[in-house]
């Protein structure tokens, strides 16, 4: 039956409030309005920035809400002025947007769109409103996108087209964790051949350095975990080594500097740990080390070092998204995939019904999974 123009009743994973598990219900998803997109999400998996929303951490979090942020699905109708994507497209959504004229995206330097930013992390679409609402309540977006519904609504310059033939289950990873991670090593770092790199934290997100590390052609990657159930995975991954932080007396820098002479060219932080990023950084080798920040610290912590470590050549960056442009490179990414130039179907360990949602959540913060997929 045709939906266009309706509001659509269907199912949704809700979080009524912070640090309770999300609830499935029948929510109300209204048409999109002049430049939004409505979608059919076939596939979304988690991540723990949704893990970190819900425990009432995050600054932004506003309940209740839907949640989810990595999504692929096809379109359902299109608000008046839209362009780029038609009824019937496959696409993934979004959480950083390409606008393609605010002075962000006429940056190269930069893949942060701040056009749509502010209601964004207010939980609203652009206009300032909510699509969805539950038992006569209004519920809040999330990210712009709320990928833990079966339909959802999300702004034009969210949403990337991609090639019809990808398979959704696998490729909606490549709206957080595998671009983030690929991206920190090809487009922020820069990982030249033959150099030496170290990945703090072997998730979902340090597998994907790790790859893009191993793509650029770094002849020694160390990843480092205190789980060493990860071990096995990084390796299948391009690690050529991995080591546990808790074997040595020594601070973990310290054990870096002595097994590369000096040093890392490359480190990477995939975890969120403000301590860890001091050890990133001070791992790299002097005159020329590169650390970049990946994971995301909870808020208002901050991070610390001796002013020395930069004066003697090195460099603390941090990345988003990977630095990807997004309108423009997740498509490229989707076809770098079938054409398995990059890995996406091994980030799978675990494939679920969207009604056991928790149990991914449940999954994850056991460490017992890399992704989790869940299917409508």
């Amino acid at each position: 039956m045709a939906t266009a123009g309706k509001v659509i009743k269907c199912k949704a994973a809700v979080a009524w409030e912070a640090g309770k598990p999300l609830s499935i219900e029948e929510v109300e998803v209204a048409p999109p309005k002049a430049h939004e997109v409505r979608i059919k999400i076939v596939a979304t998996a988690v991540c723990h920035t949704d893990a970190y929303t819900l425990s009432g951490a995050d600054p932004e979090g506003c309940f209740p809400v839907i949640l989810g942020h990595e999504g692929a699905g096809i379109v359902e109708s299109v608000g008046e002025g839209v362009t780029k994507v038609k009824k019937g497209d496959t696409v993934i959504p979004l959480y950083i947007p390409q606008c393609g004229e605010c002075k962000f995206c006429k940056n190269p330097k930069t893949n942060l769109c701040q056009k749509i930013r502010v209601t964004q992390g207010k939980g609203v679409m652009p206009d300032g409103t909510s699509r969805f609402t539950c038992k006569g309540k209004q519920i809040y977006h999330f990210m712009g996108t709320s990928t833990f519904s079966e339909y959802t609504v999300v702004a034009d310059i969210s949403v990337a087209k991609i090639d019809a033939a990808a398979p959704l289950d696998k490729v909606c990873l490549l709206g957080c964790g595998i671009s983030t991670g690929y991206g920190a090593a090809v487009n922020t770092a820069k990982v030249e051949p033959g150099s030496t790199c170290a990945v703090f934290g072997l998730g979902g997100v340090g597998l994907a350095v790790i790859m893009g590390c191993k793509i650029a052609g770094a002849s020694r990657i160390i990843g480092i975990d205190i789980n060493k159930d990860k071990y096995a995975k990084a390796k299948e991954f391009g690690a050529t080594e991995c080591i546990s932080p808790q074997d040595s007396k020594k601070p973990i820098q310290e054990v870096l500097v002595e097994m590369t002479n000096g040093g890392v060219d490359y480190s990477f932080e995939c975890i969120g740990n403000v301590g860890v990023m001091r050890a990133a950084l001070e791992a790299c080798h002097k005159g020329w080390g590169v650390s970049v920040i990946v994971g995301v610290a909870a808020a208002g912590q901050e991070i610390s070092t001796r002013p020395f470590q930069l004066v003697t050549g090195r460099t603390w960056k941090g990345t988003a998204f990977g630095g990807w442009k997004s309108v423009d490179n997740v498509p490229k990414l989707v076809t770098e995939y079938m054409s398995k130039k990059i890995k996406v179907d091994e980030f799978v360990t675990h494939t679920l019904p969207f009604d056991k949602i928790n149990e991914a959540f449940e999954l994850m913060h056991s460490g017992k999974s890399i992704r989790t997929v869940l299917k409508f």
